[in-house]
């Protein structure tokens, strides 16, 4: 996987240069970095969000800031009719299917282990992170082929072969995105749509905030985003760069490629220096953060 995928240059495209875009949960995080992004390469973005007032405030920053035409709907991705509804809408915003999906909308989830999680949460955060991903592939990839051009970039994590302790929901979520962009990078090859799965680790976003994560384990990560999370717009920078090079894996975080190293050729040690730091760290208590449950944001 990845080091030298992520890291080796190829000759590339501007493919997200100039793009008619559909961004997921474009009204925070990653996503509002994305789309921004986007308009300042001379893109027209469709601002995807489950609250649509997020949508229409990166809406507004696009026309302010870059002077570009941009729109916003709103799609809870967790349900397959809304995201059909947003491919509707883009082809006739577009007058024919985008040149670029970022499938981006998720939620953070974690703090419990397996067996005292709840199906629950379970079936809300996969839900989100993995069929939202699933709707948008299987959705919009039929119109790219049939174009014979275009890209889609999916929003994984590191979280997707990191496997940390408490964190099962969202590492399978994220694992289940990275095997999927993968397979749909091989289905797609020589068709003219190029596909990247984005793997980072902290990126300084509200998704703590705004998902269900026990409180010990959330102010754990919100250090951690803020001493060593990298800004979501370099995020999307890197990421929109290596869409444009060609390369299937962003790993933009340097703590992600150690993690991918030592698993890969540490696969015993890794996982028994998780189960000792899972010893040692805070605990978090039985009670998640209460957070609206209708938060999608980028991870």
């Amino acid at each position: 996987m990845g080091l030298l995928d992520s890291v080796l240059p190829v000759f590339g495209s501007r493919r997200t240069h100039g793009a008619q875009a559909v961004v997921t949960g474009a009204g925070s995080g990653i996503g509002r970095a994305f789309a921004l992004e986007i308009a300042a390469r001379g893109g027209e973005v469709l601002c995807a969000d489950i609250d649509k007032d997020r949508a229409d405030e990166t809406v507004a920053l696009i026309e302010r800031t870059h002077g570009r035409t941009a729109h916003a709907m709103f799609c809870d991705v967790s349900r397959r009719e809304d995201v059909e509804t947003l491919a509707a809408q883009a082809e006739l915003i577009f007058g024919g299917p985008p040149t670029l999906v970022i499938n981006n909308a998720g939620v953070g989830i974690g703090g419990k282990p397996v067996g005292d999680i709840g199906f629950a949460d379970w079936q809300w955060a996969l839900g989100i992170n993995l069929w939202g991903v699933v709707h948008g592939c299987e959705i919009f990839a039929p119109r790219l082929r049939a174009a014979g051009r275009g890209g889609i970039i999916n929003v994984a994590s590191a979280a997707g072969f990191a496997a940390a302790p408490g964190m099962a929901v969202y590492n399978v979520s994220k694992a289940g995105v990275m095997s999927l962009s993968e397979t749909l990078a091989a289905e797609l090859s020589g068709s003219g749509v190029a596909v990247t799965v984005l793997c980072p680790t902290f990126v300084k976003t509200n998704v703590v905030r705004d998902g269900r994560i026990g409180s010990a384990s959330s102010r754990l990560a919100d250090s951690l985003m803020r001493w060593t999370g990298f800004s979501p717009e370099r995020v999307a920078r890197t990421t929109l760069d290596s869409h444009d090079h060609g390369r299937l894996y962003v790993l933009p975080q340097l703590d992600a490629h150690a993690v991918w190293l030592l698993k890969r050729h540490f696969p015993a040690l890794y996982a028994h220096g998780l189960g000792v730091l899972n010893r040692v760290l805070p605990q978090s208590d039985s009670s998640p953060q209460t957070t609206p449950s209708i938060a999608q944001t980028g991870v």
